[in-house]
């Protein structure tokens, strides 16, 4: 029988290279985005696509609904991608600019989880594959946000595969590092919405460095790999008898895994401050 998967956030990046790829190997694929728009392109390239955007816990549910209807009541794995970024100094991010980034990077991802269990626990399997990050496992300057959303990840998706471990329910984390895809272009409007970084402090910091990566394109980062590079790794999650419970995708990820269970703290923030 075809295999099903719910992906969310396939506009662009991961998500969009996920869906084609599985969808290439026989898999039964729902690509969700935010934007009705971006559904109504999916659609016309061939894939199954409706509006599911995590921070509306309404479209959550009718997402869960959806997918649902279309399978008959099942699903065979989830894959939580979607995400966003807030860039700035922690010291100039606003308790309201957190709220928005964890409703979506955080609550919604729970809340999607959440809703499928349930259905996986009815049927007696499922795999769920949560999407972290290099910065799920150490920090960077000026990525404040972000981190904390993919840390508090982490720390749930954790909790959650050691709780699941009585169940068939597999529950695994992909953390690629840097990949090709809109996430720098587009937190430009989350920075220009929430970051004050005129009257900050580090006023002059932010102009040497921040607004230079977030505004000029300065081409690829080191060891930049495609999106296709994670897909790789989350068929393997999908499709393995045996899948393992973490997925490093591109090389700081494997040197930053490694690093941060060796080096004392100044040492690993040293490391970092270089990178």
């Amino acid at each position: 029988m075809t295999k099903t998967i719910l992906i969310t956030g396939c506009s662009s990046g991961i998500g969009y290279d996920a869906a084609h790829g599985l969808a290439k190997r026989g898999w039964r694929v729902f690509a969700t985005c935010r934007s009705n728009a971006d559904c109504e392109r999916l659609r016309g390239e061939g894939l199954e696509s409706f509006v599911l955007d995590y921070a509306d816990p309404a479209s959550v549910t009718a997402g869960v609904a959806e997918t649902l209807e279309r399978t008959g009541g099942t699903l065979d794995a989830l894959y939580n991608n979607g995400a966003f970024a807030v860039p700035g100094a922690v010291e100039d991010l606003p308790r309201d600019a957190l709220a928005d980034i964890f409703n979506t990077n955080v609550f919604g991802y729970h809340d999607l989880t959440a809703q499928i269990i349930p259905v996986m626990r009815a049927q007696g399997h499922g795999r769920i594959i949560n999407c972290s990050s290099v910065l799920g496992l150490v920090p960077m300057k000026w990525r404040g946000a972000y981190v904390a959303t993919k840390f508090a990840l982490e720390g749930l998706t954790d909790t959650l595969r050691i709780e699941m471990a009585d169940t068939n329910i597999d529950i695994i984390t992909v953390e690629p590092g840097p990949i090709t895809s809109d996430i720098r272009a587009n937190s430009i409007p989350h920075f220009e919405r929430w970051i004050d970084w005129k009257n900050s402090p580090r006023a002059a910091q932010y102009e040497s460095g921040l607004l230079k990566r977030l505004y000029t394109d300065n081409g690829p980062d080191t060891f930049e790999l495609a999106a296709k590079a994670v897909t790789d790794k989350l068929i393997h999650a999908l499709e393995s008898p045996r899948p393992k419970p973490r997925y490093y995708v591109t090389t700081p990820t494997y040197i930053m895994g490694l690093a941060r269970r060796i080096l004392p703290t100044r040492a690993l923030d040293w490391m970092i401050n270089k990178a």
